[in-house]
């Protein structure tokens, strides 16, 4: 427990800030699911539209260091890869 005023800061800042983050993975994910979903349909067309949706979202995370920017590479990655994948079929 925190028992000094700078300390309890501290937490009330660090909940904050973990609830902030949270809530970004959260939207992160959803929009790579969104990508996942449309390349299982394999709606090619809505899979291009969410990746260039997902992508700036990955950026900004990984520019913020909510997410490590290999993780982001890594993500905008493998959603290339199945879109262009989808394409070829």
């Amino acid at each position: 427990m925190a028992n000094s005023a700078q300390a309890r800061k501290r937490a009330r800042q660090n909940d904050k800030r973990r609830v902030h983050n949270a809530s970004l993975r959260s939207r992160m994910r959803t929009y790579l699911k969104r990508g996942h979903s449309a390349v299982a349909s394999g709606d090619a067309d809505t899979a291009k539209d969410a990746l260039q949706a997902a992508v700036p979202e990955l950026d900004k995370l990984a520019r913020k260091g909510i997410i490590h920017p290999n993780k982001a590479a890594r993500h905008k990655s493998r959603l290339n890869e199945q879109i262009r994948k989808l394409g070829a079929s």
